[in-house]
């Protein structure tokens, strides 16, 4: 399995964990995932009213400059423990 096809069955398969990952666990996944699917953030900082908003864009601008395989393995490695720790 390519890493490519690994980090979209794992992509999907988090989705279906029996209870809600903590905050901090769905920020960092976010994070990476969008450092796979987009890249280097290239969105302004939402304002300190959007306090959802401003925790995604920090999780986010945390990957800037990470390679987009370094992203999937990282994404990967976070919705195994995370699916382990949760179950489906």
């Amino acid at each position: 399995m390519s890493l490519q096809a690994e980090f979209e069955k794992y992509a999907e398969d988090v989705k279906k964990v029996k209870s809600r990952p903590t905050d901090q666990e769905l920020l960092d996944m976010y994070g990476l995932y969008k450092q796979v699917i987009v890249g280097d953030i290239n969105i302004d900082k939402p304002g300190m009213m959007d306090v959802k908003g401003k925790a995604k864009w920090e999780a986010w601008d945390s990957r800037k400059g990470m390679s987009k395989d370094d992203a999937m393995t990282a994404y990967i490695a976070l919705a195994k423990e995370t699916i382990e720790k949760y179950g489906m």
